[in-house]
């Protein structure tokens, strides 16, 4: 692993003074390099977090606001993003090679699906399009209706009933080939908020296609992926970012991160991992605690860069002071330097832009 000596703290944003962003010497040089550029959402103080490079090796760090960002589906022309009771769709605006005051991507709201309050988590896109999501109130995958809150299309095998109690706190979702292939809940419970008694243990991994068990041995598991031909997932309850046997359900740890982890996301052999504080000052009754204590370590708000080949953390941005817990992180290549418009911004009125059209588009 590289020397890294603390680089002189990013700007924090005005809107957030309370708030201290430092990150790793040589971090968004190393972004430049690999091409690629990142978000994160902070459901706790309601942000949605662009960052890229700069040049003179400059961190940029952009932030809207979203009523409790969630889960994030994330591509170069368009975000995904779940908040506390709708769906929205941000479209770039900027065709490659294309720049705007500096910035290569410009994500615009476009639309937002009113779905009430569901407790959206994860969000992934099928094949055809159709946007689906962890519906974690109803204990459920859901789709956006045109006429009601959610469409459900699929439930784990042991809930028996779709109820608003938050069951088994469904919470991630690995997209494969277009399709959701597994989801992560902390237990298997059938009854309302049976999984706050499930904290320590019983954390499962389920396979969508077959509704069967991959594992039933993890705590409190988060942001499972599919990457490299591979199942990963976040061991939140225990700080361990995990390859998963698709077969036999054991994991291995490739890494151990201070903090309760939500948010994963790769770049080639390279995993952006969120990582969020305790809520109330320890994480009690979770072998993370233990764990901290063990390697005289305090909890992180921020994300670590793991070079999934060795275990070793290649780079990393903290926040220290307001912001306190993270979901989601989602990895952008191919883009340098990435914005977006909030929902209270005078360009979102003023910034006109024209689709392309020819004589095929003519009225008949």
């Amino acid at each position: 692993m590289e020397d890294q000596q603390e680089a002189p703290p990013a700007e924090a944003p005005q809107e957030q003074p309370g708030t201290q962003i430092s990150c790793s010497g040589g971090f968004a040089d190393w972004l430049r390099d690999q091409n690629v550029s990142f978000g994160l959402t902070s459901y706790q103080s309601g942000r949605l977090y662009l960052v890229g490079h700069q040049p003179g090796g400059v961190l940029s760090f952009h932030e809207r606001h979203f009523t409790r960002a969630m889960g994030v589906a994330a591509s170069r022309d368009r975000l995904l993003l779940a908040n506390q009771f709708q769906i929205w769709r941000l479209e770039n605006i900027l065709s490659p090679g294309q720049e705007m005051d500096g910035f290569d991507a410009n994500y615009v709201p476009r639309n937002a699906q009113t779905t009430g309050d569901l407790d959206a988590h994860d969000v992934g896109v099928e094949a055809s399009g159709r946007v689906i999501f962890v519906n974690t109130k109803y204990s459920c995958l859901a789709t956006p209706s045109v006429t009601h809150s959610f469409k459900p299309i699929w439930k784990p095998h042991f809930i028996s009933r779709l109820a608003p109690e938050d069951r088994c706190h469904l919470n991630g979702l690995a997209m494969h080939e277009g399709e959701a292939r597994y989801v992560t809940a902390v237990c298997k419970s059938d009854v309302v908020s049976g999984w706050r008694d499930r904290r320590a243990e019983g954390g499962c991994i389920i396979d969508v296609k077959s509704n069967e068990f991959v594992t039933q041995k993890l705590s409190m598991p988060h942001s499972p992926r599919m990457h490299d031909g591979r199942l990963w997932v976040l061991d939140s309850g225990r700080g361990r970012l995990c390859v998963v046997n698709e077969e036999d359900g054991s994991t291995e740890t490739v890494a151990f991160l201070p903090g309760f982890l939500r948010g994963l996301a790769f770049h080639g052999p390279f995993a952006f991992v969120g990582m969020s504080l305790p809520r109330d000052g320890s994480f009690s009754g979770l072998e993370l605690d233990g764990e901290l204590e063990k390697r005289d370590a305090d909890p992180w708000c921020g994300v670590q860069v793991i070079d999934t080949r060795s275990g070793d953390v290649v780079h990393w941005v903290r926040l220290v002071g307001e912001i306190r817990e993270l979901f989601d992180v989602f990895a952008l290549p191919g883009v340098k330097t990435p914005m977006a418009l909030g929902l209270m911004d005078p360009n979102l009125q003023s910034m006109i832009t024209i689709e392309d059209w020819d004589e095929a588009d003519r009225p008949s």
